[in-house]
């Protein structure tokens, strides 16, 4: 009779004892640095020109240190220029190892780039002013997507698109090496096709894969506040703060229809609900599908796709009011 009463308590015990293991792996991943294996030839970059004469869907122009980088996604490669202003065909290649990568980040010394369809993040070096890829890791999550530079922790945060899952890089002062730190999730994330988020001091907003914008914790990803969205506008690109608005491009709607893309801007998050936003995308022309917006030499920038001839866009914001729009590229 005991034996038959001690056999469930022992199996209860085991269960209960592996379900603590899980939470235990789950809340440690991963438990120490991990380091991946530098290149035993590091690749250079910056030295062949762009052979193409055109973007093809163009996701990302920016500007890190002194260097202007046009992450051109469906050309598999990264350019990069001293100036701005040099024809396309005057830009060199950084790197022309990744599928469908979007976004490059950097601090100066190291440069993060997400390789998107081979779920890879590559580590550039630039030495005596020189690029050369250094490192590659691989297996971060699924088709990482947006990968940034948060100056006040000094840390890189690239998101895996499909998985909720943010990947936390870091360089020891001194050391050119990157190492990942640590890996948090959005469990509400999970299976939705998240573009992008946007680091606000403590807080990390993560646009609308499904239908709701929310806002985390950038320690621990804890959700503070959401705010759901209309399906025609679900399939968000980005959201950034310019002075008393929210800029929000729009790729999507809820079903994946390119025709549903758009720039809206709002006071309010929560007037989203409602529908109460500012459709803005007429003052670029319209008709494409807009990207990200980034900001630099005293302009904001945006890349777009789906219309010849409208590439990277150079816009003003005065007063809240969008002037000096000028197509680059």
């Amino acid at each position: 009779m005991k034996k038959k009463i001690l056999i469930p308590i022992l199996i209860f015990t085991l269960l209960l004892a592996g379900a603590a293991a899980a939470i235990l792996l789950q809340t440690a991943r991963p438990a120490r640095p991990v380091w991946s294996v530098s290149l035993e030839t590091p690749i250079e970059g910056g030295v062949v020109k762009n052979a193409q004469t055109s973007l093809s869907v163009p996701t990302q122009f920016t500007k890190i240190g002194d260097d202007y980088f046009l992450v051109d996604c469906y050309h598999n490669q990264i350019l990069t220029s001293p100036s701005p202003d040099l024809p396309l065909t005057e830009w060199t290649v950084l790197t022309d190892q990744i599928d469908r990568g979007h976004t490059i980040a950097g601090d100066g010394l190291v440069y993060l780039a997400d390789d998107t369809e081979n779920n890879r993040i590559l580590v550039f070096e630039k030495r005596d002013g020189r690029f050369y890829l250094t490192q590659a890791f691989s297996d971060i999550g699924v088709r990482p997507h947006y990968v940034v530079y948060d100056e006040s922790a000094d840390r890189f945060y690239a998101l895996s698109s499909m998985t909720g899952e943010l990947y936390v890089f870091f360089r020891p002062a001194g050391d050119s090496r990157v190492a990942l730190e640590k890996v948090m999730s959005v469990p509400e994330l999970a299976g939705a096709y998240v573009r992008s988020f946007t680091i606000d001091g403590d807080d990390i907003y993560f646009v609308s894969g499904n239908r709701s914008i929310l806002r985390a914790r950038k320690k621990d990803l804890k959700i503070m506040e959401s705010w759901p969205v209309p399906d025609e506008i679900a399939g968000m690109v980005q959201l950034t703060r310019i002075q008393d608005y929210y800029y929000i491009t729009v790729s999507t709607d809820l079903l994946g229809n390119q025709d549903a893309a758009t720039i809206l801007r709002v006071s309010d998050l929560s007037l989203l609900a409602l529908g109460q936003w500012e459709d803005v995308y007429e003052s670029f022309i319209g008709g494409g599908t807009p990207y990200y917006i980034s900001s630099f030499d005293g302009h904001y920038y945006l890349t777009e796709h789906r219309l010849p001839g409208h590439s990277v866009w150079q816009f003003d914001v005065e007063d809240n009011r969008l002037a000096n729009i000028l197509s680059l590229y």
